[in-house]
């Protein structure tokens, strides 16, 4: 499976050029109908707003579409959808909602600034890697919880919320090439006294890419 990069939430972030208001959105979407909800209902919160400029990029079907809506062509839509693409993003919708403050800015201006506020509303969306990964469930007795978490945060690998019940229930998401090392590991530590199975084989987030 082929990693890649996209954003982990969604979120928003604006700023000021010239008296108009520029918010940069950004959502995951995976699909191009998840894209276009998300654009529709940016669209509709701000219905008054002189232009919702969007772009999005998806994996199914490698997808890229962009809209200037209304902007002079070349100066809204592909400022954004070149901000992504640059970025190395898939699998995410962006759009670029504009009140005009009664200035223009010209056509290098709002190339600038559309192209700006998508990268700052990416930012807020936390890019990240998304990796395929293994799945393990460890149960481990209290006592050796300690030790199992040092050696599980000296390994490239994710760890969800622990349960604890009669003893403690770790999810780690492992990436599929150092399964091998990790269940030596483990075992090694636990002294072999910790379960370990495979419950899921997925795409994971990490914030980078070793």
């Amino acid at each position: 499976m082929k990693d890649y990069k996209t954003i982990e939430q969604e979120a928003f972030s604006e700023f000021i050029e010239k008296k108009s208001r520029f918010i940069g959105y950004a959502c995951p979407a995976s699909t191009e109908n998840e894209a276009l909800d998300f654009v529709n209902r940016i669209r509709k919160k701000h219905q008054d707003a002189k232009h919702n400029v969007y772009a999005y990029v998806v994996r199914e079907n490698n997808i890229q579409r962009f809209s200037d809506d209304g902007e002079p062509q070349g100066t809204a839509g592909i400022p954004v959808l070149d901000t992504i693409k640059k970025q190395g993003l898939t699998d995410i919708a962006v759009v670029v909602t504009r009140y005009f403050g009664g200035i223009l800015l010209g056509g290098g201006g709002l190339v600038r600034a559309y192209g700006h506020s998508a990268s700052i509303g990416i930012e807020k969306a936390h890019p990240v890697f998304m990796r395929y990964s293994t799945v393990y469930e460890i149960h481990v007795d209290y006592h050796l919880l300690g030790k199992i978490e040092y050696e599980l945060r000296c390994l490239d690998l994710t760890i969800e919320e622990p349960v604890y019940e009669t003893d403690v229930k770790l999810n780690v998401c492992v990436l599929s090439q150092n399964c091998q090392q990790f269940e030596s590991v483990i075992t090694e530590a636990a002294m072999g006294r910790a379960g370990i199975k495979k419950i899921d084989e997925r795409y994971v987030a990490y914030d980078n890419l070793i």
